[in-house]
C-alpha cells in the first residue's frame, strides 16, 4: 500500500499582487497568515521552479516503474488560470511533464537490453461529459466499457503504435489542434475540456522462448495515464455566457465529483465497504485505477496565490491534503500467454505477422524498413479496433432491438386492454336500445300552415260547442 504523492505548485505572481497575497510558504508548508491553516505536502514548489523540477520530484519514478509493469497516472488539478496546462505541455523553450515523460520513457526502454517493447499511444478529451477521440476526431461521445480482461477501457478509442519520442509529440500536438479552448476573462486560451494523455506499455523478455505458443511467455502490460484537468472556475469572475457557461457547468461537476471521491477515500469508505460515486462522473470512471486502486499515482495542484484567489486556492489546497490520506495498491500487471486475451495484449498476437512482412520487405531490398513495419503494425491495429467497435455497435443494436420489441409487446397488451373496453362499452349500449318501449308517445305537429291551423282551432271550438 502506497499513498499518493501530493505536490503543490504556485504560480509567479506580478510584483504588486506579491506584496498583498496572505499566503506564506515554508519549506513544504503553506499557511495564510493571520489564521490557523495550515497545509503540509510532499513538496511545494514556489513560483521560481521550472517543469524539470516538478518532473523530477513527481513523475520521473512513476515513468520508470511504468517501465517495469506498474500502472501511473499524473494529474494536474486547480482553479482556471493557475498553470496545469503549462505545467503538463510546458512551452517551445520550456518541456512539460507529458513531453519530459516521452522521452525519458524511450529512454529508458533503449537502456533494458533484455526486454522487448512494443508501445501505443491514445489521446482523449472529455467535453461536457462527452469523450471526444483527439486522434481520430471523426470518433465523438465514446462509450466506457469494463471487462475482466481489459478492466475500464473507452471503445472505439484509436491506439497508434509508436517508436519514437518525436512520433508522440507530433500526434501529441495533431490532437491538441482539436481540443476545445476557449476565451475567457480570466484566460485567453482556457481549456473547456480535460484530457488524457495515455502510453501503453507492453514489454515481453527476450531470453524466452521465441515460439509464440510457448506457455510460459509472459508479458507486462501497463498503462501511464498524463492528465492535463480543465480548471474550475466561478461565472462571476470568468464572464462566462452561454456556451463558456454550459461548458463551465459541466467541469465544475466533474471536478466536484472527483473532489467526492477523494474525500470518501480519505474517510476509508472503501475498504468499509461504503460507497465511492466513480460513475457520477466520465472522469472518475476512467481513473478509477489510479484513485484507490492499481497504480502509482501522483497530484500536481496548481495555485495562484493572489488575494482576489484566496478562497480557490484554500479550496484547492483541502482537496490536496484530503487527497494525501488515499492509499493506492500498484503492482506489476504481468500475463502468461494462456491468460492473456486477443485484445489485452498485442505483442505476441501480431510477432508472427510481424516477422513474416519483415522477411518480405528484406527480400524486396526495402529502404524504408522500419517505417513500413511500423504503418503494418498501426494498419493490423486499426483494424483490430474497428471490429471491436463495429462489435459493440452491434451489442448496443441488439440491446436496442430487445427494448423496442419489449416496448411493443407492451403497447399491445394496452391496446388489447383497450379493446376489451370498447367491446363491453357497446354491449351496454345495445342492451338500452333493446329496452321495451314506452306505452305513450307524445306527438307533435310540427311547423303548420296558418290556414290549417286556424281551422284545426275553429274545429275544436265547435265541437266543444
Amino acid at each position: 500500500m502506497e499513498r499518493i504523492h501530493v505536490a503543490v505548485r504556485s504560480r509567479p505572481l506580478p510584483q504588486d499582487d506579491a506584496k498583498t497575497s496572505p499566503w506564506r510558504i515554508s519549506g513544504n508548508s503553506i499557511f495564510f497568515t493571520n489564521h490557523s491553516s495550515k497545509f503540509e505536502f510532499d513538496r511545494i514548489f514556489g513560483d521560481d521552479c521550472n517543469n524539470f523540477e516538478v518532473y523530477q520530484a513527481c513523475t520521473k519514478e512513476i515513468v520508470n516503474a511504468a517501465v517495469r509493469g506498474f500502472n501511473g497516472t499524473v494529474f494536474a488539478y486547480g482553479q482556471t488560470n493557475s498553470g496545469k496546462t503549462y505545467t503538463m505541455r510546458g512551452s517551445g523553450t520550456e518541456p512539460g511533464v507529458i513531453p519530459l515523460s516521452v522521452r525519458d520513457l524511450f529512454k529508458t526502454i533503449q537502456q533494458d537490453v533484455d526486454r522487448e517493447f512494443l508501445l501505443r499511444m491514445s489521446y482523449m478529451e472529455i467535453y461536457n461529459e462527452e469523450i471526444n477521440d483527439l486522434l481520430a476526431p471523426e470518433h465523438r461521445k465514446l462509450q466506457i466499457h469494463e471487462s475482466l480482461e481489459r478492466g475500464i477501457y473507452v471503445a472505439g478509442l484509436r491506439e497508434e503504435i509508436v517508436a519514437s519520442p518525436e512520433q508522440v509529440l507530433d500526434l501529441m500536438e495533431f490532437g491538441e489542434s482539436h481540443r476545445h479552448i476557449g476565451e475567457t476573462n480570466m484566460n485567453l486560451y482556457s481549456s473547456r475540456s480535460h484530457t488524457i494523455f495515455r502510453m501503453i506499455i507492453e514489454s515481453r523478455d527476450k531470453s524466452e522462448d521465441e515460439d509464440i505458443g510457448s506457455s510460459v511467455d509472459a508479458v507486462r502490460v501497463s498503462v501511464l495515464n498524463l492528465v492535463d484537468l480543465a480548471g474550475s472556475e466561478r461565472a462571476a469572475k470568468t464572464g462566462a455566457e452561454g456556451v463558456r457557461l454550459k461548458e463551465g457547468s459541466h467541469i465544475n461537476k466533474s471536478l466536484m465529483t472527483l473532489g467526492t471521491v477523494i474525500k470518501k477515500l480519505s474517510e476509508g469508505a472503501e475498504s468499509q465497504g461504503g460507497h465511492v460515486p466513480y460513475r457520477d462522473s466520465k472522469l472518475t470512471r476512467i481513473l478509477q485505477p489510479a484513485l484507490g486502486g492499481n497504480s502509482n499515482t501522483a497530484i500536481i495542484c496548481n495555485i495562484t496565490l493572489a488575494q482576489i484567489h484566496a478562497d480557490e486556492t484554500k479550496s484547492s489546497l483541502q482537496f490536496a491534503s484530503r487527497a494525501l490520506r488515499v492509499t493506492n495498491c500498484a503492482r506489476v500487471n504481468e500475463f502468461v500467454s494462456c491468460q492473456i486475451l486477443t485484445d489485452a495484449a498485442l505483442l505476441k498476437r501480431q510477432k508472427k505477422e510481424i516477422e513474416e512482412l519483415r522477411s518480405k520487405l528484406q527480400g524486396s531490398h526495402s529502404e524504408h524498413l522500419g517505417e513500413e513495419i511500423l504503418n503494418l503494425r498501426n494498419t493490423l491495429l486499426q483494424t483490430e479496433l474497428e471490429r471491436e467497435r463495429i462489435a459493440l455497435e452491434l451489442e448496443e443494436e441488439k440491446k436496442a432491438q430487445a427494448e423496442w420489441e419489449k416496448r411493443v409487446q407492451e403497447q399491445a397488451k394496452k391496446i388489447e386492454s383497450l379493446s376489451s373496453m370498447v367491446l363491453y362499452s357497446t354491449r351496454d349500449e345495445n342492451r338500452d336500445h333493446n329496452k321495451k318501449g314506452k306505452r305513450r308517445d307524445t306527438w307533435c305537429p310540427g311547423n303548420l300552415p296558418q290556414e290549417v291551423f286556424r281551422e284545426l282551432i275553429f274545429s275544436s271550438y265547435c265541437n266543444c260547442i
